[in-house]
């Protein structure tokens, strides 16, 4: 046993030294898959990205209260008399006699994204003076707050980095309305950060919506105060809604688009991997046909057939690992934070979120370019393992 270990040890080290000499094919192999890896970590970190800018966004002490059987905002409503009840609700922060809650109207403006001019969704939020009591991750990054009952609207700073039109000083224009930016504000890099806020009263009026809302943004007292306040909405015969906690809430949101990301990320890895996979055999039987005198000889000289195979796949491992880690590298530096918009097509607007390269997306590449280099490797081990000892010694 200690023999066998010894000798796919001595077989395995000389593999990996004469690398330097079969450099031209070996970096074949090791692009192919180093390219594989970029792709698939940055597809992946699309995902990541979204699905950290929604799920920021929520706290488990803030509650959303929408209509009963919406799955969201855009298709529920609420009328101001049943907004004040949700108020009057058990396990709400109050300042004083002042419920931390923040009724709240959703509606989309057409702006053209800096990147392509096209008009894209975007959100805009109306809300009610206390809502930067309710976010308490909320705070203003430039300019000033809004002030109530006029047309003067604060900006996210993702919408602000992503879209036209939108900063300190700059008239919004939709439709007959007008509205005036005075301020940007950020949340800790969530979704709210592609919004445009308003005060409610004054978008009920421009859009003719009466004495409605769409949601309830509330403050508790704290995340176990949820169950209770729950409970008392769901079973109290004048209202029909919905109550969720807000983290859980965006991550419903964020699912389905998570999903599709990751969907398509790895059905590109796949078939890009084919085609690493296959440079991977040529590169390693290019380096078996250049070394069949060499592994004749260590035949002869009394290596076993598991040490020749074990080398060749230790060579393509390590071909493998250095194509994984370039490909991380690459797809690290060149695409983390990397900031974009996309369509949310729960809610039909636009998320700004940066690209997101997690540890944990860079050992899954590490792992599929480990894989690749396996697979690639397997074949030309076999073949390395069965050559006729006498004919490959005649090539000497």
């Amino acid at each position: 046993m200690f023999t066998a270990i010894k000798q796919i040890v001595a077989v395995t080290a000389l593999n990996l030294r004469t690398i330097p000499a079969r450099l031209g094919s070996s970096a074949v192999g090791v692009v192919g898959i180093a390219g594989v890896v970029v792709v698939f970590v940055s597809v992946l970190s699309i995902a990541a990205g979204f699905s950290a800018a929604m799920q920021g966004a929520g706290s488990p002490t803030r509650a959303i209260i929408t209509r009963s059987g919406a799955d969201d905002e855009m298709s529920s409503i609420l009328l101001g008399p049943e907004i004040e009840l949700i108020k009057q609700a058990p396990g709400i922060m109050h300042e004083g006699q002042t419920a931390i809650a923040s009724g709240e109207l959703f509606v989309i403006l057409a702006v053209p994204k800096k990147t392509t001019g096209t008009d894209a969704n975007v959100p805009m939020r109306g809300i009610e003076p206390t809502v930067m009591k309710v976010r308490t991750d909320a705070s203003l990054v430039a300019g000033r707050m809004l002030e109530f009952g006029t047309n003067e609207v604060i900006v996210g700073r993702g919408a602000n980095n992503q879209f036209v039109g939108l900063n300190v000083g700059d008239e919004l224009r939709s439709g007959q309305q007008s509205w005036k930016i005075v301020g940007l504000f950020e949340q800790d890099g969530g979704v709210s950060e592609t919004e445009i806020w308003c005060d409610a009263r004054t978008l009920q009026g421009a859009y003719r919506r009466g004495n409605s809302y769409q949601s309830v943004l509330a403050r508790l007292e704290g995340a176990g105060s949820f169950d209770a306040f729950k409970d008392w909405l769901t079973t109290n015969k004048q209202l029909s809604v919905n109550v969720r906690r807000e983290s859980d809430y965006y991550i419903s949101q964020s699912r389905i688009m998570t999903q599709l990301i990751n969907g398509i990320g790895i059905g590109i890895g796949v078939l890009m991997g084919l085609g690493a996979v296959f440079g991977a055999i040529l590169t390693m039987y290019t380096a078996v046909a250049s070394r069949t005198r060499e592994i004749a000889t260590l035949r002869a000289l009394g290596f076993n057939r598991t040490s020749v195979v074990i080398s060749v796949l230790g060579e393509a491992l390590a071909l493998g690992a250095i194509g994984g880690a370039l490909g991380g590298a690459l797809a690290y530096f060149a695409f983390n934070g990397y900031q974009t918009s996309t369509m949310n097509f729960q809610t039909f607007s636009q998320v700004a979120f940066a690209f997101l390269v997690t540890p944990a997306l860079l050992m899954a590449g590490l792992t599929y370019a480990l894989a690749l280099g396996l697979i690639g490797g397997l074949f030309p081990a076999i073949r390395a393992a069965r050559l006729p000892i006498p004919s490959a010694l005649r090539e000497l």
